[in-house]
């Protein structure tokens, strides 16, 4: 085996068996359980809403991608003014 050249084993991209088999029991599971989440998260909001909260936003980062921070340019910067800011929520 030439050093740095691959001779044998999975093509690069291929997915390892294992972790393919794992994720499609772990999404089995979640298939199976999806109608009892609510229930679930009720019992733990009676006894502990922030950590009921907690799991929601946890959940959430799998199915809403996260945001990437950015800079705002010092001209669009000075621009803003914070008096002048509404925000509502629908």
């Amino acid at each position: 085996m030439a050093k740095g050249h691959k001779t044998g084993g999975r093509k690069q991209g291929t997915p390892n068996k294992v972790t393919t088999d794992i994720r499609e029991a772990y999404q089995k599971l979640i298939e199976k359980n999806i109608n009892k989440f609510d229930k679930w998260i009720d019992e733990v909001a009676t006894k502990d809403p922030a950590k009921a909260l907690t799991i929601i936003i946890e959940l959430s980062e799998f199915i809403v991608p996260k945001l990437s921070r950015t800079e705002l340019n010092s001209k669009i910067k000075n621009e803003l003014n914070p008096d002048n800011v509404t925000i509502t929520f629908k």
